[in-house]
């Protein structure tokens, strides 16, 4: 046996092929036509039934031979999505028909993605570049199986469109409505977002500068920096819309108030991080209080800062967003949020999240890309 290397997943998975394949039709159309053959009856999976499972179960037996761990991934890889696009695309017409079979075969092909991942995972590649493939290859298979499982099950058992739509008509509606969706990110993220970003943590970060200068200061911020973080935005955002008015001054400031204290609050902390030792040090050099700050306390809080940074990137987004239910002219993601929810238009309402996601995403990648570049000496830099 010393050309097996079996794995649970891949195990398990052929187990759920072999029920399926027992328990016989995988739609409720197809089995009226096994319990009338005399009828005519239109159906899903119409002869590519069994070749669909036994795809699956032969990825799966491929997979638990000795084969390079690259061998067995591509194998893996190429037979969890391939019997993933069978069952979407087979299902498609006959929605909410899906009987038991149908559900174990799409758990037999996550099974075997999910032994693709973890395959991938254990790869120790010496080429960088390769290495870089993985970090992103990986992930992407993660979150491509959370769309395929959507798609399927909401195809499948038949879940009402109002209810949750399936990311194929979420993306067909991106797809069609992309002007809207871009004046929609322009008036939140590049008026409203990064403005409120830029000012509040920039703010957030000098006033941090003068509460480490003046121990008043800081004895007297901070425990109103915790209260004011506990701040609920439900109430802050009708305030500055009654002040700053409509458009987007108003949902900078709800984003400025958001950043401001996660800035001030982290970069103080980390202003005090830097060791007795090293103060000690720099006193013995005769640093005065600015070139500690510069050449050793900042350095030394700047995994603080960035950290603050990164709970920003999405504190503003959600800040903004939040704020514009609360009035807004008639542009901008919480606005087109809350109006086309009352016209049922739930399809374009996750074509928002959906981008608002993506756009989050982005702002927290570059944040943490920066952080990289910045803090190379950090432990948690160079140990990843």
């Amino acid at each position: 046996m010393n050309w097996l290397k079996p794995s649970w997943q891949a195990v398990l998975a052929i187990l759920l092929c072999l029920v399926a394949l027992a328990l016989g039709a995988m739609s409720k159309p197809e089995a009226a036509a096994l319990a009338d053959p005399a009828a005519s009856f239109d159906y899903p999976y119409f002869g590519i039934k069994t070749p669909m499972i036994g795809l699956a179960v032969l990825a799966g037996l491929i997979s638990m031979l000795r084969i390079s761990s690259l061998a067995e991934a591509v194998v893996l890889f190429v037979g969890a999505h391939l019997v993933a696009w069978m069952l979407i695309s087979g299902i498609a017409g006959f929605e909410g028909t899906a009987l038991a079979p149908y559900f174990l075969l799409l758990a037999a092909a996550w099974l075997l993605a999910w032994r693709c991942v973890a395959v991938l995972s254990g790869l120790r590649p010496m080429a960088k570049g390769v290495r870089m493939a993985l970090r992103l290859i990986i992930p992407a298979i993660f979150g491509a199986w959370i769309l395929i499982i959507w798609e399927a099950v909401t195809r499948g058992a038949g879940i009402p469109f109002i209810l949750l739509p399936p990311p194929s008509a979420i993306g067909a509606r991106i797809a069609s409505s992309l002007p809207v969706l871009g004046a929609d990110v322009r008036q939140t993220i590049f008026k409203a977002v990064i403005f409120g970003y830029v000012v509040g943590s920039g703010a957030g970060f000098l006033v941090a500068i003068a509460a480490d200068r003046v121990p008043f200061l800081r004895r007297g911020l901070l425990p109103i920096g915790n209260m004011v973080s506990a701040l609920p935005i439900i109430g802050v955002a009708p305030i500055m819309v009654m002040w700053f008015g409509f458009d987007w001054p108003s949902k900078a400031a709800v984003v400025i108030i958001m950043t401001f204290f996660p800035m001030l609050v982290n970069t103080v902390a980390g202003l005090a991080a830097s060791g007795h030792m090293e103060r000690d040090l720099m006193r013995t050099y005769a640093s005065g209080y600015w070139p500690t700050l510069l050449k050793l306390r900042l350095p030394a809080a700047a995994p603080f800062i960035f950290n603050a940074l990164k709970i920003n990137s999405t504190l503003a987004l959600i800040g903004a967003i939040v704020a514009e239910f609360f009035g807004t002219p008639v542009v901008g993601m919480g606005f087109r949020i809350s109006t086309e929810v009352g016209r049922m238009n739930i399809d374009m309402v996750w074509a928002e999240i959906a981008v608002a996601a993506l756009a989050g995403s982005v702002f927290y990648g570059v944040v943490a890309l920066i952080e990289r570049a910045v803090t190379f000496w950090h432990p948690s830099v160079r140990g990843g």
